[in-house]
């Protein structure tokens, strides 16, 4: 089944992209936010990648 969904590997080329446009727009605190903020998507895009690997696991030994 096809996703449109880009690869985490997509995702951290455009993470590291955006910190590097943004540096120089946005005050230390705000950066510092931002990056934080950042961090927490990516974690969260891994996790949602973890688990969909698992389901393909689980639905291939179904089969």
């Amino acid at each position: 089944m096809p996703t449109c969904l880009p690869s985490v590997s997509d995702h951290e080329s455009h993470a590291n992209w955006v910190s590097k446009l943004t540096k120089s727009y946005y005050q230390d605190d705000q950066q510092a936010k931002l990056m934080h903020l950042q961090a927490e998507v990516d974690s969260l895009l891994q996790h949602l990648e973890n688990l969909k690997q698992q389901r393909l696991a689980e639905t291939n030994q179904k089969e």
